[in-house]
């Protein structure tokens, strides 16, 4: 953030645990005000208590379950009539387990309702209030199976990939208006997402495996530094700009007038 002083109030969705819980901490210690959103009131009220007594900060807890549209609908809504907010930190999601011809897709449509749908609304109620404001920010939690999705299974990897792709559309759309927009792509991240969807994350290699703190200390980093997309373990940062030089090179050819030669 430009300034750790009071600058509003934090929306952070998913906050009862994991990922949330903690940006909402930091975030709290960079003397933001929270508004924390979650399914479980009685573990966002705890929180609240001591992130009150901790950071000195106004704390307010809304329970909603964002795979339901009317609560989706109320925390929109909240989104574009207080004034007070000044950053929406996206982050509430579910992963799922197993193939898609095998899956149960009533639990693929919640899943996507959550990872897309609640998602897009937030972003673009915020988006609609910040850029008239002419300040603030939205931060997605995306993943890095968004980029490598013969990784996952495919309707996680796809809802992922769709949250990074509108990062990167939303901040176009919103160049100049003193609104900032970043992706972050975690890889596996030491949270509760893989009991709740039934995977073993104890087979996963421990090296591949980063504690949920020091993500969120790195994606805030690249926040500081201006990233539009964060890749908290990624070592070099020209290997993502080679990625992004190669899509860009791929533009002047992606819609023409002829097919291409080998395709006649």
């Amino acid at each position: 953030m430009n300034s750790v002083q009071s600058k509003g109030t934090a929306l952070v969705t998913g906050a009862s645990s994991g990922i949330g819980a903690i940006y909402a901490e930091r975030l709290a210690a960079r003397g933001f005000d929270l508004l924390l959103v979650a399914r479980d009131e009685q573990r966002l009220q705890r929180a609240a208590m001591r992130l009150r007594a901790e950071h000195g900060v106004q704390v307010e807890v809304l329970k909603a379950d964002l795979t339901l549209k009317a609560d989706v609908i109320t925390v929109e809504q909240r989104l574009r009539s207080d004034a007070s907010i000044s950053l929406l930190l996206n982050n509430a999601g579910v992963a799922a387990d197993g193939t898609l011809a095998g899956a149960d897709l009533d639990q693929l449509e919640r899943m996507i309702q959550l990872n897309v749908v609640a998602v897009t609304r937030l972003a673009s109620a915020a988006a609609a209030s910040f850029s008239q404001a002419g300040r603030g920010a939205i931060i997605n939690i995306a993943s890095v199976v968004a980029l490598f999705p013969e990784r996952f299974n495919a309707t996680y990897s796809a809802s992922k990939a769709y949250v990074l792709s509108l990062t990167q559309s939303l901040n176009a759309e919103l160049c100049g208006s003193g609104v900032q927009v970043q992706a972050v792509l975690p890889g596996v991240t030491r949270t509760e997402i893989w009991e709740r969807s039934g995977i073993d994350a104890s087979a996963i290699p421990a090296e591949m495996v980063m504690e949920a703190g020091e993500m969120v200390d790195a994606a805030l980093s690249g926040f500081d530094q201006g990233e539009l997309v964060t890749l908290p373990s990624l070592p070099d940062a020209a290997d993502w700009d080679a990625f992004v030089a190669a899509r860009y090179v791929l533009g002047p050819n992606l819609s023409r007038n002829t097919a291409a030669a080998r395709y006649k």
